[in-house]
């Protein structure tokens, strides 16, 4: 999907799953999940994502549509998975999903979070991401549609001064 001539990546490649059992440092006053915990475990998968793609050193830009959908609780099982949508010249658009998974396997929801990742050189300056991404499905399609829609929200959120 890119114009540049640069070699392509599956987007399985650098998936990321994540997974955490909630203990009681991980819970806020009203026993449910913290969410700058939660947070910060959604910027680490996205850092995985973003490294394990481009293959140097990243930082996260944004975070943006950070949707908390429901709760979670002590003892419940958190999967964190993480995967890239859009490739562009420096930076890279990370989904990353956050469910709980019952005894039984069944995952639930809990929250939606699009991130913008930065590759940085050794002075840590935007650098050129090395690598794009090869879109395989319709659903691969639609993510990198859709990152093409977010990144133009973004441009005119900045020009508006969000």
């Amino acid at each position: 999907m890119s114009k540049q001539l640069r070699p392509e990546k599956s987007i399985e490649a650098s998936r990321t799953e994540q997974i955490h059992l909630l203990r009681y440092e991980d819970i806020n006053g009203e026993n449910r999940l913290f969410g700058g915990k939660l947070v910060s475990w959604i910027d680490e998968v996205a850092g995985t994502v973003a490294k394990r793609h481009a293959g140097i050193r990243v930082t996260t830009a944004s975070i943006d549509n950070l949707q908390f959908k429901n709760p979670a609780f002590l003892d419940e099982l958190i999967v964190i998975i993480g995967y890239i949508t859009y490739v562009g010249n420096t930076s890279m658009e990370v989904r990353v999903d956050t469910y709980i998974e019952s005894s039984e396997g069944i995952r639930r929801p809990i929250n939606r979070a699009y991130l913008t990742v930065v590759a940085l050189d050794k002075n840590d300056r935007p650098c050129p991401i090395p690598y794009t991404i090869k879109v395989e499905t319709e659903a691969q399609k639609y993510e990198w549609e859709s990152a093409l829609k977010r990144i133009e929200l973004r441009k005119r959120r900045r020009a508006e001064g969000y």
